[in-house]
């Protein structure tokens, strides 16, 4: 069912009841209607309640007196003038009416206190662990950029100096400008492989000198005239990184940014947090990434532009979200076999295989998402690349956003709604007054399809992950090109946050969302998280790289997907409440919305600019120990040596430092 056919109906039905209860307000009124609306005080010849309203007037205007009256009533006049028969109905409406209520409010509630709880603890930890890397560059150093152009020097290094010595004279240290430096890495990068070959020819030479075979004198030679000849290409090569090194070359490939660092901690975070020009486009101040988080290439990216590369991501990501509707439409159509053999009739062959149906609808759905799925993490990363993020850890995070809301809508709303689309269409040909009383019951029925994806998510993903199918297939493949003998190192990739966030991200959505509709899915997300915990705490122990560490950069997000997890799982209930005709329940779950959507605006301003800034407390708490241990002076140096581009930093390159070792002993 559409967003278009959801939102006609709401408005159909709404319209009808506001008219349909307002015209039964008026109609109470009249005298002459009290036999239809009164007939059982006037049956009993009781008296009826006498309407004397203070103008003519109001008797023909819609009220809402009698929902009043009608709470008014306590359950001992119900009982001595209907009965307990009578009490049990009006017990049952109550119960109906609270008790899943009351559930949702347990869950919202805890979930908002586990929240809190678990955002503060975060916090706490995030402090904790500034302090114990203290050492690290970053806290010394800001990322400048849109420096302006020095009209008389025709550079912009000069100006960062001017400007910061200026303006910062007590706190100021050093600058360090970004450069292009992409044909130096390429000439660096070639100089380090022929480095390399050099050093695999004199070790071959020296094995070969050490047998003293005459047959081998032959070889001997030629591998020598071969190393003599890399020798002198890699000559060549360190002479021309040499003179691209040099002041007048750097100076023609020069960026507007620069890393500046300054001499304590507390004046790096002052002039991060400051505006530093009337020009608000001008000296754009930030603290900087870790020196291995930087994403230098996109240094070149004008501050300027970034906006316009973020909007091209979301409309790419967009459109992919958009497009990938029509696999999780077949995949649907997979699992709901019964209906789809009514409009397919080539698909009922499928059931004179035994078992084969079962396996069809109950396995094939989710492997199938799941391999369609499997391939879109790396593709939202390939476009956060190009998104204009100065530091790996952002690209990741914009990653895992685009990744989580792809999922959201297709994963669990598009299934949900293709599923209860085909559901409908049944319902629309039998019996096509029981639409409306269905739909709640069609989107509960797709909890059998997240019990399966959870369990292909959890048992055959979290297996797969620590088989490492894909590392072993590599690993024999350069078994077999370079042999057994040939020592290989191994290779080491940092974890995958922007796909493993989002994917645990949407398991916690589809857990919350269906906590109150289908309890039984429970059971096995609490084995999917069993699994998952002890599957990473290995991985991370053993298999992934610490590339980076944001110290705790992407607890915010995890916040915000819970939270929105939350208030879907509000806004499904208002709707299921609506569809089983329990308005009050409907009613009353909007306060509840309203509450967790003001403790999100509570936690953005208790936690969430701690996470965006280092504060001057801190940062000076950190100086006065530094101080006292006097390796305030040591960080700094570190921090100025740190951010040297790439291609700006010294190699040495082996075979150069062994080029006048002869490779044939005398």
């Amino acid at each position: 069912m559409n967003p278009r056919s959801v939102l006609a109906s709401a408005a159909i039905n709404i319209g009808l009841a506001f008219v349909t209860l307002s015209l039964f307000s008026v109609l109470k009124k009249q005298p002459s209607n009290a036999s239809v609306y009164y007939a059982r005080p006037l049956s009993h010849r009781r008296q009826i309640p006498v309407h004397s309203p203070s103008s003519p007037l109001r008797r023909f205007l819609p009220s809402v007196a009698w929902v009043f009256r009608a709470f008014n009533v306590t359950e001992a006049e119900i009982l001595d003038a209907h009965g307990l028969d009578a009490l049990v109905i009006i017990r049952l409406f109550k119960f109906g009416l609270w008790v899943h209520f009351t559930c949702l409010c347990f869950i919202s509630f805890y979930g908002m206190f586990l929240l809190y709880k678990e955002y503060n603890e975060i916090l706490i930890r995030r402090i904790q662990q500034i302090q114990k890397l203290k050492h690290r560059p970053d806290q010394f150093t800001v990322i400048v950029r849109e420096i302006p152009l020095c009209i008389q020097h025709k550079a912009r290094d000069c100006c960062v100096d001017h400007f910061f010595s200026r303006h910062y004279p007590n706190t100021y240290y050093s600058y360090q400008m970004v450069y292009k430096t992409e044909d130096l890495e390429e000439l660096v990068s070639q100089a380090k492989s022929l480095s390399k070959k050099i050093e695999d020819t004199r070790e071959s030479c020296m094995d070969n000198n050490s047998k003293s075979r005459l047959p081998l004198l032959g070889l001997l030679h030629q591998e020598t005239s071969k190393a003599a000849l890399l020798e002198e290409k890699l000559q060549a090569l360190s002479h021309k990184i040499h003179q691209l090194r040099s002041k007048d070359m750097l100076q023609k490939k020069e960026l507007p940014v620069a890393f500046v660092t300054f001499k304590s901690r507390s004046g790096a975070a002052a002039a991060a947090h400051l505006q530093q020009h009337s020009h608000p486009l001008l000296w754009i101040t930030e603290l900087a990434p870790e020196p291995r988080d930087v994403s230098w290439r996109n240094m070149r990216v004008s501050y300027r532009v970034v906006p316009l590369y973020g909007l091209g991501v979301v409309i790419a990501a967009s459109l992919l979200t958009v497009f990938f509707a029509i696999p999780v439409t077949a995949v649907q159509g997979i699992a709901k076999y019964e209906k789809l053999k009514k409009w397919f009739p080539p698909a009922m062959a499928v059931q004179f295989i035994p078992g084969l149906s079962s396996v069809v609808t109950g396995f094939l759905p989710s492997v199938v998402l799941k391999a369609f799925i499997y391939i879109v993490p790396f593709t939202m990363f390939a476009m956060a690349k190009i998104a204009g993020c100065i530091a790996r850890s952002k690209e990741e995070i914009k990653a895992c956003n685009m990744v989580f809301y792809f999922l959201v809508g297709n994963v669990f709303f598009w299934s949900v709604l293709s599923g209860s689309l085909l559901d409908l269409i049944g319902e629309f040909i039998t019996q096509p007054k029981n639409i409306p009383s269905h739909l709640a019951g069609a989107v509960s029925a797709q909890a059998d399809f997240f019990v399966t994806y959870i369990l292909t998510d959890g048992l055959s993903g979290f297996s797969l992950e620590l088989l490492q199918p894909g590392m072993l297939i590599w690993e024999l493949l350069k078994s077999c090109v370079y042999g057994s003998q040939r020592e290989r190192s191994p290779y080491l990739y940092s974890f995958p946050y922007f796909r493993i966030i989002p994917l645990v991200s949407l398991s916690v959505l589809i857990g919350i969302v269906y906590a109150v509709v289908a309890p039984l899915l429970l059971p096995f997300l609490i084995v999917y998280f069993c699994l998952g915990y002890v599957v990473f705490v290995n991985q991370i122990q053993d298999v992934y790289e610490t590339t980076y560490e944001t110290c705790g950069q992407y607890w915010p997000y995890i916040h915000h997907y819970i939270l929105l997890a939350i208030i879907l799982m509000q806004i499904t209930m208002i709707g299921l409440f609506g569809l089983k005709l329990k308005p009050a329940a409907s009613i009353s779950t909007i306060p509840l919305i309203m509450f967790t959507l003001m403790f999100n605006e509570y936690c953005k301003m208790r936690f969430l600019p701690s996470f965006h800034h280092y504060s001057l407390l801190d940062a000076g708490e950190s100086d006065e120990l530094d101080e006292k241990c006097g390796l305030l002076e040591l960080h700094c140096k570190n921090a100025m040596n740190a951010y040297s581009p790439p291609g700006l930093r010294p190699v040495n390159f082996m075979a150069s430092e062994s080029s006048s070792t002869p490779l044939i002993s005398s």
